[in-house]
């Protein structure tokens, strides 16, 4: 299952994903990780210090090995400089397990407490000015548009903030988004303009509350997003202790928020992917970029007869 996490700036993202990714690394679930959010703090949340953090490898700064690898000997794509963010697998193309050994992932992914972990890196100086961070995402886009996940595997993504994934196709790579939402005015504007968003797309939005501290959190909740609400977090020691630098056991964390990742990981299991609608969407955004702004001709990447698939040899 592919599992994003969105919501507003400082909703807790990255926190409910760190949680989430520990949840199921300790039921020993094999979870990859991926962290597309421009702040880049899911390796820290998820134990590692600082200067690990920052000495992490990037999939946006290896863009070239991925387009490369990916490529494979597709005869629709000329070169790796050809392919853009959106281009669709298609025959010929590498596909790629989430745990499989290959050189995307020895360069680009590293182990961390039981968890396959990979940044897209964040802005540097030469970026500033005269790229969005959208260059960087674009190298996880790619990767999971060739990526074949099946069932018990479980590749998770801390998103960019507020609806910039609908910069591009990102959102509808995912068989559930959970958006975290503080019990705030804001917070809600965003998860309804996520849901309008996605409306058209099949995107299984569920929402997670977060820094719920009372009964009148739970029923603005409860008022505002009505069944799309799953569950709440509320406040936490364990979540504060690791804000503060020190790491403990998920099984440490409160009773009643485990239960909630407990409620996340039933929703995300009960899901099934459409295979042919998600190369479909993959052609359609493809397409979009393709006659937006790369150019007409990119259409002719498009393999109208390829469905990715769990059948299909990697």
């Amino acid at each position: 299952m592919k599992i994003a996490f969105v919501g507003k700036g400082g909703s807790g993202k990255t926190t409910l994903s760190s949680l989430f990714v520990a949840y199921l690394a300790d039921a020993c679930l094999p979870v990859l990780a991926i962290d597309a959010d421009i702040n880049q703090h899911l390796a820290v949340a998820l134990g590692a210090t600082e200067e690990e953090a920052l000495a992490w490898p990037t999939l946006g700064d290896n863009m070239a090995l991925i387009k490369d690898y990916l490529r494979g000997d597709n005869p629709r794509i000329p070169d790796a400089a050809s392919m853009i963010k959106t281009t669709p697998p298609g025959r010929g193309s590498r596909l790629v397990r989430p745990f499989e050994d290959n050189p995307v992932f020895s360069t680009c992914f590293r182990r961390l407490g039981g968890v396959r972990l990979g940044v897209t890196g964040q802005f540097d100086e030469d970026d500033l000015g005269v790229k969005c961070y959208h260059s960087k995402v674009g190298a996880a886009e790619l990767l999971l548009n060739h990526l074949v996940d099946v069932d018990g595997e479980y590749v998770v993504m801390d998103m960019t903030a507020g609806a910039d994934a609908f910069a591009s196709g990102l959102f509808t790579r995912f068989d559930v988004t959970f958006l975290v939402c503080e019990p705030t005015v804001r917070s809600v504007g965003v998860y309804r303009q996520y849901a309008d968003y996605a409306r058209d797309f099949g995107v299984r939005l569920v929402v997670v509350g977060n820094k719920v501290t009372d009964a009148e959190d739970v029923e603005f909740l409860q008022d505002q997003v009505g069944d799309a609400l799953l569950g709440w977090l509320s406040a936490s020691r364990h979540v504060r202790a690791a804000e503060r630098g020190t790491a403990r056991p998920i099984t440490e964390l409160e009773p009643r928020n485990l239960s909630t990742l407990r409620s996340m990981l039933t929703t995300v299991d009960a899901e099934q992917r459409d295979w042919a609608r998600y190369q479909r969407q993959a052609v359609e955004f493809h397409l979009r970029n393709a006659h937006a702004w790369a150019g007409a001709d990119l259409a002719a990447q498009v393999d109208p007869d390829f469905v990715l698939g769990p059948r299909l040899p990697v």
